[in-house]
């Protein structure tokens, strides 16, 4: 059934808490309710927003267009040169699909759990964590064209994966509307250990070889110990993206600052943590009138009580004032800012 709401408050739709309205939300189910839903979108209408869970949005302001909200459901699966070939409708929550996956014995997803957000998220979003993103496991995306209503599947080499980064954010923003995502899944469990403290965790637990769902409980775990729960304080979970710079720089900044942590991305490139350099900064824990920066992580700014996606945004621009004066380095916000 389609859900056609005027002037709708997008409150329960953002997990910053921002009371925030928008001139019509439509909620569709199946790809045809949304095929008919594009036929009636006329200039009134623009400019559209796509909105999973809202895990991932910043709204500013109240928003001045439609938003179209996918709670196209269900899974099927086929087998395909040994691997699972999982087929998830957009509107699915994106934890739900890893726990699934791990109680099945199909593998890849584990290092993604708890990652908040919907299906078609993580593949606008290429959404990332623990050393797995998830252009390693999507196979193919269907969309509809906004333009002609016509449904079309696109490869993933045809979407330009990057860190964080996809066309579906760029040159096809508000070009489609994601109905399905198929993730190619193994059925041998290969574990990814060597990210962050992930091993020192799981020894911590006595656990040497953990089972997907040990590695699963584990990488919850340490989410849940440095990540606020958004129903208590209001947040988008990782705020700005890692930024990636040249060995130069970073031979530069190493020679700075002894024991900086890094991650080599490839031969003459390395990646420094937003967190460890807003820390550097002195702005964990802080706050910026109602708006402030988490206390166990750096990387998340939260929502006090009360703040305006105004007042987040001007926290934002001061920690990216602050990284660049200190360190050279412009880091970028991995929210949706609207």
């Amino acid at each position: 059934m389609i859900v056609d709401r005027p002037h709708y408050s997008l409150l329960r739709h953002n997990t910053f808490g921002i009371d925030a309205r928008c001139r019509r939300f439509v909620e569709f189910s199946t790809v045809d309710e949304l095929r008919q839903v594009i036929c009636t979108l006329t200039s009134a209408d623009y400019p559209l927003l796509l909105l999973g869970g809202g895990s991932n949005l910043l709204l500013t302001a109240d928003y001045p267009g439609t938003v179209l909200h996918s709670a196209i459901k269900g899974f099927e699966t086929a087998d395909d040169a040994g691997d699972v070939l999982l087929r998830c409708g957009s509107g699915e929550v994106w934890d739900d699909v890893v726990a699934l996956c791990v109680r099945n014995g199909w593998y890849g997803a584990e290092n993604l759990s708890l990652i908040p957000g919907e299906v078609g998220a993580s593949a606008v979003q290429n959404i990332g964590a623990y050393g797995a993103e998830a252009k390693d496991i999507i196979e193919t995306v269907e969309a509809v064209e906004i333009a002609t209503g016509k449904c079309c599947t696109l490869r993933n080499a045809d979407c330009h994966y990057g860190y964080r980064q996809s066309r579906f954010k760029h040159e096809w923003r508000d070009r489609y509307v994601i109905t399905h995502v198929t993730y190619r899944l193994k059925r041998q469990f290969t574990p990814q250990l060597d990210y962050g403290n992930i091993r020192s965790e799981l020894q911590r637990k006595g656990i040497l070889q953990p089972t997907a769902a040990q590695l699963r409980q584990c990488i919850i775990d340490i989410r849940n110990a440095k990540l606020p729960d958004p129903k208590v304080e209001g947040n988008a979970g990782s705020f700005f993206m890692n930024p990636v710079v040249d060995k130069e720089q970073y031979r530069e900044l190493a020679a700075l600052y002894p024991g900086m942590p890094h991650y080599t991305v490839d031969e003459d490139h390395e990646k420094i943590p937003a967190g460890w350099m807003i820390d550097q900064c002195g702005w964990k824990g802080r706050s910026l009138g109602r708006a402030g920066v988490h206390h166990n992580q750096a990387l998340v700014l939260v929502n006090r009580g009360g703040a305006s996606g105004a007042d987040i945004l001007r926290l934002c621009d001061a920690i990216r004032r602050d990284v660049k004066e200190k360190f050279g380095i412009d880091i970028y916000p991995e929210v949706n800012v609207r």
